[in-house]
């Protein structure tokens, strides 16, 4: 037999809370919920992000640093090395208005004597190859033409300076000489060569100073044998 339509009625109205439940917003996102979740996705990479540039940062003053002790060291060693071609240039263009300024003197230089200008001297080298016998004292035949050469030059051309006859010789100890000392070997040299100006030659004796440097003046290593020739000199030094 059919339900009749009050007990259908029944049925439904206990039906419907079901469907009412089912819909209920506790079950159904919001737009709230979205925003909120939103929100929270967005800070988290946001974060990530400042974290990533705070790295590059890092890295960028780290290597900046970096950078600036490298040209500090290049700032250095180019001013090292400025300072050095100055002196260079210095040198070179002092020996270059020497050369420039130096008189030539043709009778000197065929007997093998040295001249330079130095400063606001003018020095006439002698090697004593041309003027002494190995440890000796005594001039040879060469060195009292040599020094006639030398007299007529300051006569000539240097006769209101003063000289300096200063002896040098080479590093090698005295053994069979009578000599004490190198030094006291440069200091005869320079008497012999101040006799033969003075005595021979009519240089005023008042206008001379000697001097003996022994071996303290080299103007050459004395480990060769053309090192320790060039130390062994008599030179003779216008004061102008």
């Amino acid at each position: 037999m059919p339900p009749s339509s009050g007990h259908s009625s029944r049925f439904q109205g206990l039906r419907e809370p079901a469907r009412n439940q089912r819909s209920s917003p506790m079950h159904t996102p919001t737009k709230r919920s979205f925003a909120i979740v939103a929100l929270g996705l967005t800070l988290l990479t946001s974060g990530c992000a400042s974290q990533q540039k705070l790295a590059d940062y890092q890295d960028e003053v780290r290597a900046l640093r970096e950078e600036r002790t490298q040209l500090k060291k290049e700032n250095r060693e180019l001013r090292a090395a400025n300072q050095d071609y100055e002196v260079r240039l210095s040198e070179a263009s002092q020996k270059l208005n020497s050369v420039k300024d130096t008189p030539q003197y043709g009778e000197l230089d065929a007997l093998g004597i040295e001249y330079r200008n130095q400063g606001n001297d003018f020095v006439i080298s002698i090697p004593s190859s041309i003027t002494f016998a190995s440890g000796k004292a005594s001039l040879t035949k060469g060195g009292r033409e040599a020094l006639a050469a030398v007299a007529r030059t300051l006569s000539k051309d240097y006769a209101d300076g003063t000289y300096w006859i200063e002896g040098h010789t080479d590093s090698d100890p005295i053994k069979k000489s009578k000599w004490e000392s190198n030094r006291a070997l440069s200091v005869a040299r320079a008497m012999a060569v101040l006799r033969a100006l003075v005595e021979e030659n009519g240089i005023p004796d008042e206008k001379c100073v000697v001097a003996g440097h022994g071996e303290y003046e080299p103007v050459a290593p004395n480990d060769t044998k053309s090192g320790k020739a060039q130390n062994r000199r008599v030179e003779i030094v216008v004061h102008r």
